[in-house]
């Protein structure tokens, strides 16, 4: 069978150079980070009145937690994205990160109230279990990630503002639960042809004796646009409902 050539970078976003500006870059998944921070966005805004504080205090904890905690144990599973980061840095920015992130989130239950406890503890619960595959992986499939990082980040930011949860709230997270699951359902094969196949090649024929060779570009091009296009999209739709909420 044909060999790959050139080697295709492990995601989209990562490159085949080396350097640690590259590997950081690369941890912090940034599509994706922004894709699952906008959902705090979509939450708070969907509060009858939106204080700029408690977002951003959200929104840096969920930084923290996801775009450098949770990326950071990732890669120490089995290096996906190829990097030279020391175990080191990597186990430091995670336990760091979750500390901050935790720090504030206590530092809003004065504010909010005790309510936000189970949102912190189920937060350090997701970073951990998904991300280093605790209990045999049982909370590493389709379905924790979609309720870890599309569904929680809803409800936690619109119970950052409000102190409670609305049927409206629960029905975005619902939303964003479908996102997150598309997203695992386009990336989870993209990673599959990036970082592990060896080769791909097949044809797609047509009745009328025409077809087309398939290779790695075929199978890619259509995952990594939705990808692209989706974590765009939703990241315009949080910056809008925002922009729409201080407007009014």
């Amino acid at each position: 069978m044909p060999e790959r050539a050139p080697v295709l970078a492990p995601a989209y976003y990562a490159t085949r150079s080396r350097g640690w500006r590259r590997d950081v870059w690369a941890v912090m998944h940034p599509p994706y980070t922004a894709w699952h921070l906008s959902y705090v966005l979509i939450g708070a805004a969907l509060a009858p009145a939106l204080d700029l504080t408690r977002l951003a205090a959200t929104l840096a904890a969920f930084l923290l937690a996801v775009g450098i905690s949770a990326h950071a144990l990732d890669e120490l599973r089995g290096r996906p994205l190829q990097t030279d980061l020391p175990a080191g840095v990597l186990w430091a920015a995670a336990v760091v990160g979750l500390a901050a992130a935790v720090g504030l989130g206590l530092a809003g239950v004065s504010v909010v109230g005790i309510g936000l406890l189970p949102f912190i503890a189920a937060g350090v619960l997701f970073v951990f279990a998904y991300n280093l595959e605790l209990l045999g992986g049982r909370l590493h499939g389709d379905f924790w990630f979609a309720l870890s990082w599309g569904a929680f980040p809803v409800l936690t930011a619109y119970f950052a503002q409000t102190g409670r949860l609305s049927a409206g709230a629960v029905l975005a997270a619902g939303a964003a639960y479908g996102l997150s699951y598309g997203q695992r359902a386009l990336s989870t094969p993209a990673r599959l042809v990036r970082r592990r196949a060896s080769s791909v090649s097949g044809t797609i024929a047509f009745p009328d004796g025409s077809h087309v060779d398939v290779d790695e570009g075929t199978l890619l091009r259509p995952l990594e646009l939705g990808l692209r296009s989706f974590s765009w999209g939703v990241l315009l739709l949080g910056l809008g409902l925002v922009a729409a909420k201080l407007i009014l």
